[in-house]
């Protein structure tokens, strides 16, 4: 099964850290955040990858061209159509299929995974994720749940954590208690999609993928919620870079399922 992961979007809350570095190599404990998730999806056997470059993509490929001592059997093809270009290899340490796809510069969510449709070959169902997402996520549960249901698509659900402390008044507005960035009560959207084919007959090269796509899925009740109550967090600002990496550093890393 191939897991796709889309990394081709600009970064723009991170600021001046994301202007010339892509999300995916923003570093957390010396490696790439796109390297956490690829270990998160190969610890759990999901090798075969497919990464939506866009905004800085050659920078994602020339960190893999770079770095031989982690990587080799680096080449350069081009697709049957022309229309993107390929970089493929093993590597040495991992068992890792990568194949890095152009979906252009400023494509958007859905778009960028219609581009791909060639690269699922025959599979029947395939993963698709953000590359800005961590999480304790049991892979082959989410799997189980998408078969279990039948219906196109899958995505995961979790409780975001508050971005603000919470303070609890009584009657008189007398301040009792503080709750630091408590884990909020309220679902949204964590990635860690599985999708069958089908999900190509709703998307075009300018889908958002969030937007009419998932709406129209929802209202044909194609989309199944899987629900993740374990560590999930996402890289959207250079706070959560350092949150990241204070984790990291501490060992309370909880998305680092692997030794």
């Amino acid at each position: 099964m191939k897991t796709v992961i889309l990394c081709g979007g600009r970064g723009t809350r991170l600021g001046e850290h994301g202007v010339n570095v892509p999300k995916a190599l923003i570093e957390i404990g010396g490696r790439p955040l796109l390297w956490h998730l690829l270990k998160i999806y190969s610890q759990q056997n999901l090798n075969d990858f497919v990464l939506c470059l866009g905004y800085l993509g050659d920078s994602i490929k020339r960190y893999f061209l770079e770095h031989q001592w982690l990587y080799s059997d680096f080449t350069l093809e081009s697709s049957d159509s022309g229309d993107y270009k390929l970089n493929k290899h093993r590597n040495l340490t991992e068992d890792w299929r990568i194949t890095f796809a152009d979906t252009g510069l400023d494509t958007n969510t859905g778009g960028r995974v219609k581009k791909i449709q060639n690269y699922i070959g025959d599979d029947e169902t395939f993963c698709v994720t953000y590359g800005d997402g961590l999480a304790d996520i049991d892979l082959h549960a989410l799997m189980e749940f998408h078969k279990s249901h039948g219906r196109i698509g899958t995505l995961t659900a979790v409780h975001p954590r508050s971005n603000f402390g919470l303070i609890k008044l009584d009657a008189d507005n007398s301040v009792i208690e503080f709750e630091e960035k408590p884990l909020m009560k309220e679902w949204i959207n964590g990635g860690y999609f599985i999708f069958n084919r089908a999900i190509f007959d709703y998307l075009d090269d300018d889908s958002v993928l969030e937007r009419e796509p998932f709406e129209k899925l929802a209202s044909q009740r194609e989309l199944i919620a899987y629900q993740h109550h374990g560590f999930w967090k996402c890289m959207d600002t250079y706070k959560d870079n350092v949150e990241f990496n204070q984790l990291w550093d501490s060992g309370q890393a909880k998305w680092k399922i692997w030794e």
